[in-house]
């Protein structure tokens, strides 16, 4: 099992704390973190900040978790993947997904319909562009080159590479089964140890009818962690965080999170938190978040509470596992990252009958 950590997200670029942000990477790398992935909703971009990275990092996989589909055309986004593994040393791994149709209406001003579909079509022409090929390519949101004009079928300046390790982040039925049918790997959310089969059961089902071995992609999902005995204290900051997914994740409408924990057990619990967060009533929404869906979702607790934790995504089939250490300060979020990566690294000599 490899150890993964993020940064950026939402509210990244509030601050301009992009220093200390560097610093505690390279801390983490320092410690045997195995990706660094940057994150891109509506703060900073997943890119730039990542380029920054591989010239102050020397090991470290660097990857996108995620690049929005829609906001960048497909060619773009091979042109980018590719400029990003010549500067890191083919450290790079790209992460793509549909995003929601909040931001995808909203931010960038592309209809969200058809999400899937839309997906397959920029893998396709990311991966011909990636071989060197001439980029030629007749689906329904993406036609290439555009008919009726002056453009010509062109490949790619850059080398070919097609090496470049392809990571979804997905979390309905068929998108999960198109990861296991196409993909290096899978940037999970919402997963739920207890009930693999409701998102990497999936990925596997779809990578067994493609002829892959299912054994072949790497399943990534984690949550925050942090120690200490008094679990109520631990769990009561994360209440709002998990009604925010549920609740705010999508529209009233579309919201895969919620659908995915839904599928994983939390059924009437998720829907009640949704209608509770849309109608406004958000502090109520998040006391009734489970304590058991936090607590499957979180590395929270006393070392062994943490390793129990830690074995039972394992056994789920979890082979990354993302991290996101807490604390008071960076000493502290240090400290919990040590901690957890000393356990999945005597977890993984458990393994290895060392």
């Amino acid at each position: 099992m490899k150890v993964s950590i993020a940064y950026g997200g939402p509210a990244s670029g509030q601050k301009r704390d992009w220093d200390r942000q560097v610093e505690f990477l390279r801390e983490a790398e320092q410690m045997g973190v195995d990706i660094i992935w940057s994150a891109e909703a509506w703060g900073m971009d997943g890119i730039s900040t990542l380029a920054y990275l591989a010239a102050v990092t020397k090991r470290v996989q660097l990857g996108t978790g995620i690049l929005q589909i829609s906001a960048r055309t497909p060619a773009m986004t091979a042109m980018t993947a590719l400029s990003m593994a010549a500067i890191s040393g083919d450290r790079f791994i790209l992460g793509l997904g549909v995003s929601g149709p909040q931001v995808v209406e909203g931010l960038h001003g592309v209809k969200f319909k058809q999400p899937l579909t839309r997906l397959r079509e920029t893998v396709d022409i990311v991966k011909q562009a990636f071989t060197g090929e001439k980029i030629t390519y007749g689906g329904s949101h993406h036609v290439l080159p555009l008919p009726g004009g002056e453009g010509k079928a062109l490949r790619l300046a850059q080398p070919a590479n097609d090496e470049i390790p392809i990571w979804l982040a997905t979390l309905g039925p068929k998108s999960l089964e198109y990861t296991g049918e196409v993909a290096d790997g899978w940037v999970g959310t919402s997963f739920v140890p207890s009930a693999p089969q409701a998102t990497i059961g999936y990925i596997q089902a779809g990578a067994g009818r493609a002829g892959r071995d299912p054994n072949s992609l790497d399943y990534q999902a984690g949550g925050a962690v942090q120690f200490g005995e008094d679990i109520d204290q631990l769990v009561a900051p994360r209440r709002s965080g998990v009604a925010f997914t549920l609740g705010a994740m999508g529209s009233s409408i579309t919201n895969f999170y919620n659908d995915a924990y839904r599928r994983a057990g939390f059924d009437e619990e998720a829907l009640k938190v949704q209608r509770l967060w849309i109608t406004g009533d958000r502090e109520k929404a998040a006391q009734l978040v489970p304590i058991e869906l936090i607590l499957q979702t979180n590395f929270l607790g006393s070392v062994s509470q943490v390793t129990e934790r830690v074995r039972a995504y394992r056994d789920a089939g979890v082979t990354v596992l993302r991290v996101q250490p807490e604390g008071a300060d960076a000493q502290e979020r240090l400290d919990s990252l040590g901690g957890i990566v000393d356990i999945v690294r005597t977890l993984n000599r458990e393994r290895d009958g060392e």
